[in-house]
């Protein structure tokens, strides 16, 4: 089954959520606002939205409340992806230009600091404390995640736990938060809404983690970008660790820097696939996933905790 068909039942709450979305993006400037269109208009899963609706649905499920968190959090994840792009001196992504790259990196980094903006004047309007304190530990634990991204670039000595504590802050949280804001909307009782913070922790992990896989066994028609872009980009995923315990990839690894051609970078992602890497990724993200599950059997039966799980394996079981 398709992702969009598990949630077909919210698609006229999506549909307005989408032309949200392009009204508070609108800019008086004409850059700002093209470039914020641009990116908007190439798309996206709109996961963390969903998983805002599907958390509201275990309380009081008040569109015109929930829709301003959904927007909110979806603005913060794109925010995030403008400037990882720049931190990434990244071309493409989803197979369009990244606004660095058809603008430069001021507008770029302005595009992103203007939606983050737009996502917490947007928040602004719902009255609750608590929501409020809970996205902006996320939004800096985002930001350390960034730094830290930076800082660990071509760092080939890094330890496991650094990776999952980078990819925790970079990915994982906002998939948690979403869960977590959308039922807290929705008045959802405190023992529910924090096990639906730890349901998206799990899942946020494993959908980074099968991404992180996926840029060394995908296509780049599938990607929308150069296959290996992580690993030529100098930031060490899941597998580079993995294979790297094999002294002989090591020496091959720890060579790449920005410069190497693509050439040379193809051939080792043949050698990481050949080697058990993407295996034992897989394991450590179904490990994940699994608890995500379990978190799931705790809380209430229904339509919203079936298309959960439905998604969840989704993500967790994308093409390798």
């Amino acid at each position: 089954m398709k992702l969009k068909m598990m949630y077909s039942f919210l698609n006229a709450d999506l549909q307005m959520l989408e032309k949200e979305l392009e009204t508070t993006i609108q800019a008086q400037s004409p850059v700002l606002r093209q470039a914020s269109l641009h990116l908007l208009q190439a798309g996206g899963k709109r996961i963390r939205p969903v998983f805002v609706l599907l958390a509201a649905k275990f309380g009081d499920y008040n569109i015109d409340v929930i829709k301003k968190v959904a927007v909110a959090l979806e603005l913060i994840h794109m925010a995030s992806l403008v400037h990882d792009d720049v931190i990434d001196d990244a071309e493409l992504r989803r197979g369009a230009p990244t606004i660095k790259s058809k603008w430069d990196n001021r507008v770029a980094m302005y595009t992103g600091d203007y939606i983050f903006a737009r996502s917490v004047e947007l928040l602004s309007e719902i009255k609750n404390p608590e929501l409020h304190q809970i996205l902006a530990k996320t939004i800096v634990e985002l930001c350390i995640g960034e730094i830290e991204q930076i800082k660990d670039k071509y760092r080939f000595d890094q330890h496991l736990k650094t990776y999952l504590r980078r990819i925790k802050r970079k990915t994982a949280l906002l998939i948690a938060s979403s869960c977590q804001l959308g039922a807290i909307a929705a008045g959802v009782p405190e023992e529910i809404h924090k096990k639906l913070f730890l349901f998206g922790y799990y899942v946020g992990m494993s959908f980074q983690i099968t991404d992180d896989i996926l840029d060394f066994t995908a296509s780049e028609k599938e990607l929308g970008k150069p296959a290996g872009s992580d690993l030529k980009q100098g930031n060490i995923t899941l597998p580079v660790l993995f294979a790297m315990k094999n002294e002989e990839l090591r020496a091959e690894i720890v060579q790449i820097n920005e410069k190497t051609p693509q050439s040379q970078i193809n051939l080792i992602l043949e050698k990481i696939k050949k080697s058990d890497a993407i295996q034992l990724s897989v394991e450590i993200s179904d490990r994940y996933l699994n608890k995500a599950f379990n978190i799931l059997k705790e809380l209430p039966d229904g339509k919203a905790n079936k298309t959960l799980y439905e998604i969840a394996k989704y993500i967790g079981k994308r093409k390798f």
